[in-house]
């Protein structure tokens, strides 16, 4: 059954179709209507400078609903991303938690743009730019699923309009907010196997013209390995207030604190890797105006964390600046964006046990950028939508570089949108690259182009949603280590490929999705499959929800290094909920039904069948 199913990998549209075959209902009876689905019409990207329709938008946008989110009783978000974006992958090393130096996982990419570790894709929460500030790289145990509403994912470079690191594509965290009067709230717990358990609580208060939220998080586990346990407590909150109905101001905090430990790699030689230590928090203000024929915001955002390594290492950082931008309505059809943006980013890295124990400073310095840009969108008989963009971004580093995009999508007929654009993403070097171990402070910042093209299409009343897009990624002064010279910017990049997705619902309590994508890569890119299908179905039956998915992976680069090691396998997810009063409902999950022997990261083993069973409070 392994054998069949690994190889059936190799063709993700035969796995669909077995999928559907297998488990599709041969009888349906028409209950409640599944929530927050997703149509085309009704979705608008807010989460950028530019709002539009999604069947407006030029770039590939995948939206990740709240429904979506909250169906997978999952505490980390970027789990929840991989496989269901097509083109976005992420990595994981156990029952939960992700680490980071040695032996960590979350590394993000997106059609094979993304780094080792993650500096290529762009991570933003409300639009702020989230990254360690030495390191370059996001954290994915920061990233909590509770505190997000919805995600907007940008599938190719987001540069023109975000600045660095949005070389292979950006990832938009929409936080929570109340928008009901009065008090609500939600809590759940969850236990599982290798003693895994997740606590959570939110709760949002709202009367007249001001709101509330705060939530928190508890997760721990021993993990399947010895050595690898993982601890987590984090907390969030968010204040809005309405000023008149054309101002609103808001302000969000996020604290984390998690400890983690490396079981080394799972090999007859492994031995314990370093335990870590590590405190991560943000906190925004922003200030919102909404006119007839104006509308912008100021944004202010410090992101700052201290990092302890059993090895004697121990950073802290920040990345802190300020985001405006105006858009402006001069005439029918017609959006003029001007923006502007700062950010600070870097801190103090040194080894406390160095010297003797006398410790020695790598580097405490920053580095600054500025960046100008403008964006002009017109929308020409309700059917044609023309855009371009240009940024102008000056770094203390390295001097200015320009960033262009242009494209086009056009709606035909209503329930088709053509669509095509070009893009130029950057990356600026990191303060460990700069200043650090081995550094090169002449190094010039990373550059992509991205092409692509596609369709968006609907059927039957749009209970049928289809997207295809063909897209090619070209870049050569990625910056690498050259043997015997250092960090050049002498490496290339060429991928080119097709993503697809799909959203039906078929009934009025029957879901399907699916997101296929295949990524030509001129050489194996590590953290990215060249094949990944994913397929789920959520089915109700009065107050019983019943779910499951597939996410079939074939020729994925497990190894950071310039060796290549490719694995195929296939996991299939499950779960049962059931709402027995208004306020609670039980659930029990199982993931990797199949017990499937595979690795995301080199040596380091996944684990076999996991159980969870838990409870949701409403009130």
């Amino acid at each position: 059954m392994k054998k069949f199913l690994t190889g059936i990998s190799q063709f993700p549209f035969i796995s669909l179709f077995l999928f559907i075959s297998l488990f599709l209902p041969t009888s349906l009876k028409s209950q409640d209507m599944l929530t927050d689905t997703i149509r085309i019409e009704e979705v608008v990207v807010t989460g950028s400078p530019v709002k539009i329709n999604l069947n407006n938008v030029a770039m590939s946008v995948s939206v990740v609903s709240s429904a979506q989110i909250n169906e997978n009783n999952e505490s980390a978000l970027l789990p929840i991303l991989s496989g269901r974006v097509p083109g976005l992958f992420v990595t994981e090393r156990g029952v939960t938690g992700f680490g980071v130096s040695a032996g960590s996982a979350g590394q993000i990419t997106i059609r094979g743009i993304g780094g080792s570790p993650t500096t290529g894709v762009l991570m933003l929460i409300d639009g702020h730019p989230q990254f360690m500030g030495i390191m370059g790289h996001p954290l994915p145990d920061s990233y909590v699923a509770s505190d997000v509403e919805r995600v907007e994912v940008i599938r190719g470079s987001g540069s023109v309009l975000y600045g660095s690191n949005a070389m292979g594509g950006v990832i938009n965290l929409i936080t929570k907010k109340q928008t009901q009067d009065g008090f609500h709230g939600n809590a759940r717990m969850m236990l599982g196997s290798y003693n895994t358990q997740k606590y959570m609580a939110s709760g949002g208060y709202k009367q007249g013209k001001l709101s509330l939220f705060v939530s928190g998080n508890h997760d721990k586990t021993e993990g399947h390995r010895a050595n690898s346990a993982f601890d987590i407590t984090n907390g969030y909150a968010k204040i809005g207030y309405e000023l008149n109905p054309h101002l609103k101001m808001s302000g969000d905090f996020s604290l984390a604190k998690f400890k983690a430990s490396d079981p080394g790699p799972d090999t007859l030689s492994a031995r314990k890797g370093e335990t870590i230590d590590i405190t991560r928090g943000y906190g925004a203000y922003s200030i919102d105006n909404e006119f007839d024929k104006v509308s912008g915001s100021a944004k202010f955002f410090y992101n700052f964390g201290e990092h302890n390594i059993t090895d004697g290492f121990h950073s802290k950082d920040h990345n802190y600046g300020l985001n405006l931008h105006e858009s402006f309505k001069w005439f029918k059809g017609n959006t003029i964006t001007a923006g502007v943006d700062y950010m600070n980013f870097g801190g103090l890295a040194e080894n406390l046990k160095a010297m003797a124990g006398k410790g020695i400073v790598f580097a405490d310095t920053s580095v600054y950028e500025l960046g100008y840009y403008g964006f002009v969108q017109q929308t020409i008989a309700k059917k044609l939508t023309l855009n371009a963009g240009l940024r102008l971004q000056d770094n203390s580093a390295y001097g200015n570089v320009w960033i262009p995009s242009a494209g086009l999508a056009w709606n035909s007929d209503g329930n088709t949108t053509w669509k095509a654009s070009f893009s130029k993403g950057f990356r600026s070097p990191t303060i460990r690259e700069l200043f650090l171990w081995g550094p090169n402070p002449k190094l010039q910042p990373e550059t992509v182009f991205n092409y692509e093209a596609g369709i968006l299409k609907s059927f039957f009343d749009r209970k049928l949603n289809l997207e295809l897009t063909g897209f090619l990624v070209k870049g050569d002064n990625l910056i690498i280590t050259v043997p015997n010279k250092g960090l050049l910017n002498a490496g290339e990049v060429s991928n080119k490929g097709i993503e697809f997705s799909a959203e039906a619902n078929p009934t009025s309590n029957l879901n399907f999705h699916m997101a296929y994508s295949y990524i030509n890569m001129k050489t194996p890119v590590y953290a990215t499959p060249e094949h990944q299908l994913f397929v789920s179905s959520r089915y109700r039956i009065g107050k019983t929800i019943y779910m499951i998915s597939l996410q079939s992976v074939a020729n994925l680069d497990t190894d950071p290094t310039p060796i290549t090691h490719q694995v195929s396998y296939n996991l299939v997810n499950a779960k049962i909920s059931h709402k027995f009063c208004k306020y609670a409902e039980v659930f029990v999950s199982a993931e990797n039904l199949l017990n499937q022997d595979y690795e995301l990261n080199r040596y380091y083993t996944m684990p076999g069948t996991t159980v969870f069973a838990g409870l949701n409070l409403n009130f």
